[in-house]
């Protein structure tokens, strides 16, 4: 309702203090009553849920959130992971679900069949994130997989590279080398092209 209170009434109460000042109340009354609805609206979805929706829908999974260390939006990814954490349960659901956990890319699964040992590879800083990963790896993994956590590392790599030329002065022909008196070939110095 984006127009004051007092627009619908009747003209006669226009000029009563009491009228206008009951007016200017039940208006910001109103606003707080639309707002609370439209927050009520965004709470039904756990993406756009505010702080007491995603408290109320922790508290159903059993999640123990520390807000000092934990955005808001991560909470909300955490919550949906859960909620999606449902069987069956394949390697490429594993990625994909710690890809929208961690980040595209930061995270590697592979199964050893032989040695029945899941690994999961990841570069991760935030210990939020690592425990989320954690559980979710301990929710989806079977009971005869073993769990191997390996960090990695996010650093560059640089390469260099470097065009030399050297002579070769042939000793011999083809077919009459004699073994042992001179190599077949003499190198000359390196020189650097570049």
């Amino acid at each position: 309702m984006s127009k004051p209170i007092q627009e619908y009434w009747p003209s006669f109460y226009e000029g009563i203090k009491d009228f206008v000042e009951l007016a200017q109340t039940e208006d910001a009354e109103l606003a707080l009553t639309r707002d609370a609805i439209d927050q009520l609206f965004d709470d039904q979805f756990v993406m756009t849920s505010g702080l007491d929706g995603i408290k109320r829908r922790e508290k159903m999974l059993g999640i123990q959130a520390d807000p000092a260390r934990e955005t808001l939006d991560f909470r909300r990814r955490r919550i949906v992971n859960r909620y999606s954490t449902k069987p069956p349960f394949t390697i490429r659901y594993l990625q994909k679900q710690l890809d929208r956990l961690v980040g595209p890319g930061m995270t590697i699964v592979s199964v050893d069949e032989q040695q029945f040992i899941l690994t999961v590879t990841a570069n991760i800083e935030n210990a939020s994130v690592f425990r989320e990963v954690i559980s979710t790896v301990e929710t989806v993994k079977p009971a005869n997989l073993i769990y191997q956590q390996n960090t990695s590392l996010n650093n560059a790599i640089e390469i260099e590279s470097h065009v030399s030329k050297q002579n070769i002065a042939w000793n011999y022909k083809l077919g009459s080398w004699s073994l042992k008196e001179e190599p077949f070939a003499s190198l000359g110095p390196e020189v650097p092209i570049i």
